[in-house]
Protein backbone atom coordinates (compact mmCIF):
# COMPACT_ATOMS: atom_id res chain seq x y z
CA UNK A 1 0.00 0.00 0.00
CA UNK A 2 3.23 2.40 0.59
CA UNK A 3 4.05 1.91 -2.94
CA UNK A 4 1.20 2.75 -4.30
CA UNK A 5 0.21 5.65 -2.48
CA UNK A 6 3.76 6.65 -2.96
CA UNK A 7 3.33 6.54 -6.81
CA UNK A 8 -0.02 8.33 -6.34
CA UNK A 9 2.17 11.55 -4.94
CA UNK A 10 4.26 10.99 -7.85
CA UNK A 11 1.36 10.49 -10.45
CA UNK A 12 1.25 14.34 -10.33
CA UNK A 13 4.76 14.97 -11.65
CA UNK A 14 5.59 14.76 -14.94
CA UNK A 15 8.84 12.88 -16.32
CA UNK A 16 9.08 14.71 -19.81
CA UNK A 17 10.37 18.03 -17.95
CA UNK A 18 13.76 16.42 -17.62
CA UNK A 19 13.85 15.66 -20.68
CA UNK A 20 16.97 17.95 -21.79
CA UNK A 21 18.20 18.16 -18.58
CA UNK A 22 20.94 16.02 -16.75
CA UNK A 23 19.88 12.73 -15.43
CA UNK A 24 19.39 12.95 -11.26
CA UNK A 25 22.58 11.31 -10.42
CA UNK A 26 21.98 8.25 -8.22
CA UNK A 27 24.10 5.28 -6.15
CA UNK A 28 21.35 2.59 -5.23
CA UNK A 29 22.46 -1.52 -4.51
CA UNK A 30 22.02 -4.32 -6.56
CA UNK A 31 20.32 -7.43 -5.53
CA UNK A 32 23.41 -9.07 -5.30
CA UNK A 33 24.91 -6.25 -3.07
CA UNK A 34 27.11 -4.26 -5.45
CA UNK A 35 26.38 -0.48 -5.48
CA UNK A 36 26.05 1.10 -8.79
CA UNK A 37 26.23 5.18 -9.76
CA UNK A 38 24.47 6.42 -12.81
CA UNK A 39 27.52 9.09 -13.75
CA UNK A 40 29.65 5.64 -13.63
CA UNK A 41 27.97 4.88 -17.06
CA UNK A 42 28.97 8.83 -18.09
CA UNK A 43 30.01 8.10 -22.02
CA UNK A 44 27.73 5.46 -22.43
CA UNK A 45 23.56 5.47 -23.39
CA UNK A 46 21.56 4.56 -20.66
CA UNK A 47 18.44 3.10 -19.91
CA UNK A 48 17.22 3.81 -16.33
CA UNK A 49 13.51 1.76 -16.48
CA UNK A 50 11.55 1.73 -13.27
CA UNK A 51 9.32 -1.30 -12.09
CA UNK A 52 7.56 -3.19 -9.94
CA UNK A 53 5.91 -6.81 -9.62
CA UNK A 54 2.53 -5.90 -9.20
CA UNK A 55 2.83 -4.07 -12.34
CA UNK A 56 1.50 -6.20 -15.14
CA UNK A 57 3.15 -3.85 -18.37
CA UNK A 58 6.63 -4.43 -16.44
CA UNK A 59 6.02 -7.90 -16.95
CA UNK A 60 5.45 -7.86 -20.69
CA UNK A 61 8.29 -5.23 -21.11
CA UNK A 62 11.55 -6.16 -19.08
CA UNK A 63 12.32 -9.39 -21.50
CA UNK A 64 12.04 -6.70 -24.37
CA UNK A 65 14.45 -4.91 -22.46
CA UNK A 66 16.90 -7.80 -22.07
CA UNK A 67 16.78 -8.38 -25.61
CA UNK A 68 17.46 -4.14 -26.47
CA UNK A 69 20.60 -5.01 -23.33
CA UNK A 70 21.97 -7.84 -25.11
CA UNK A 71 21.82 -6.62 -28.98
CA UNK A 72 23.21 -3.37 -27.85
CA UNK A 73 25.46 -3.71 -25.23
CA UNK A 74 28.60 -3.80 -27.17
CA UNK A 75 27.78 -0.54 -29.06
CA UNK A 76 27.63 1.27 -25.80
CA UNK A 77 24.43 0.97 -23.80
CA UNK A 78 23.77 0.38 -19.99
CA UNK A 79 20.77 -0.62 -18.82
CA UNK A 80 19.91 0.11 -15.24
CA UNK A 81 16.64 -1.22 -13.43
CA UNK A 82 15.48 -0.29 -10.70
CA UNK A 83 12.89 -1.64 -8.25
CA UNK A 84 10.49 -0.11 -6.27
CA UNK A 85 8.81 -3.02 -4.20
CA UNK A 86 8.66 -2.79 -0.51
CA UNK A 87 9.35 -6.76 -0.61
CA UNK A 88 13.08 -7.14 -2.19
CA UNK A 89 12.79 -11.00 -2.21
CA UNK A 90 9.86 -11.27 -4.14
CA UNK A 91 11.58 -8.43 -6.86
CA UNK A 92 14.27 -10.98 -6.99
CA UNK A 93 12.48 -14.00 -7.61
CA UNK A 94 10.50 -11.75 -10.38
CA UNK A 95 13.10 -10.62 -12.37
CA UNK A 96 15.01 -14.51 -12.02
CA UNK A 97 11.28 -15.44 -13.32
CA UNK A 98 11.74 -13.74 -16.51
CA UNK A 99 15.49 -14.44 -16.75
CA UNK A 100 17.01 -10.90 -16.78
CA UNK A 101 20.34 -10.56 -17.44
CA UNK A 102 20.76 -6.53 -16.70
CA UNK A 103 21.65 -5.19 -13.08
CA UNK A 104 18.31 -4.58 -10.67
CA UNK A 105 18.83 -1.77 -8.20
CA UNK A 106 16.50 -1.65 -5.22
CA UNK A 107 14.86 1.77 -4.63
CA UNK A 108 12.99 0.21 -1.45
CA UNK A 109 12.12 4.24 -0.15
CA UNK A 110 11.33 5.64 -3.92
CA UNK A 111 13.57 8.76 -3.58
CA UNK A 112 15.12 8.15 -6.95
CA UNK A 113 11.40 7.05 -8.69
CA UNK A 114 10.76 10.65 -6.90
CA UNK A 115 14.23 12.25 -8.04
CA UNK A 116 13.01 11.16 -12.05
CA UNK A 117 9.13 12.03 -11.41
CA UNK A 118 7.80 8.56 -12.14
CA UNK A 119 4.19 8.49 -12.10
CA UNK A 120 3.10 5.85 -14.33
CA UNK A 121 4.34 2.38 -14.60
CA UNK A 122 6.67 1.16 -15.65
CA UNK A 123 8.94 4.53 -16.64
CA UNK A 124 11.72 4.51 -18.91
CA UNK A 125 14.34 7.03 -19.30
CA UNK A 126 16.83 7.11 -21.93
CA UNK A 127 20.27 8.90 -20.90
CA UNK A 128 22.97 10.25 -23.35
CA UNK A 129 26.40 9.60 -23.26
CA UNK A 130 27.13 13.17 -21.31
CA UNK A 131 24.44 12.37 -19.17
CA UNK A 132 21.31 14.10 -20.22
CA UNK A 133 17.74 12.59 -20.63
CA UNK A 134 16.85 12.86 -24.30
CA UNK A 135 14.00 10.34 -24.24
CA UNK A 136 11.27 9.32 -21.27
CA UNK A 137 8.48 6.74 -22.03
CA UNK A 138 5.77 6.67 -19.32
CA UNK A 139 4.01 3.22 -18.93
CA UNK A 140 4.35 0.41 -21.59
CA UNK A 141 2.06 -0.80 -24.52
CA UNK A 142 3.34 -3.25 -27.03
CA UNK A 143 5.76 -1.44 -29.29
CA UNK A 144 6.69 1.10 -26.87
CA UNK A 145 10.34 -0.91 -27.39
CA UNK A 146 10.14 -0.14 -31.14
CA UNK A 147 10.31 3.95 -29.97
CA UNK A 148 13.13 2.73 -27.23
CA UNK A 149 15.45 0.85 -30.12
CA UNK A 150 15.22 4.12 -32.74
CA UNK A 151 16.01 6.93 -30.09
CA UNK A 152 18.62 4.42 -28.62
CA UNK A 153 20.16 3.76 -31.97
CA UNK A 154 20.11 8.10 -32.47
CA UNK A 155 21.68 8.26 -29.41
CA UNK A 156 24.75 5.33 -29.77
CA UNK A 157 24.87 7.29 -33.40
CA UNK A 158 26.10 10.31 -31.90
Amino acid sequence: MLLLSSLATLASASPDALIGHAAPDFALRTFSGQNLRLSESLGDVVIVNFWATWCAPCRQEMPLLDDIQAKYRRAGLVLLSINLDDDQSRAEEFARTLKISYPVLVDSKKEIAKAFQVGNMPATVLVDRSGVVRYVSDGYKPGYEKRYTEKLRELLNE
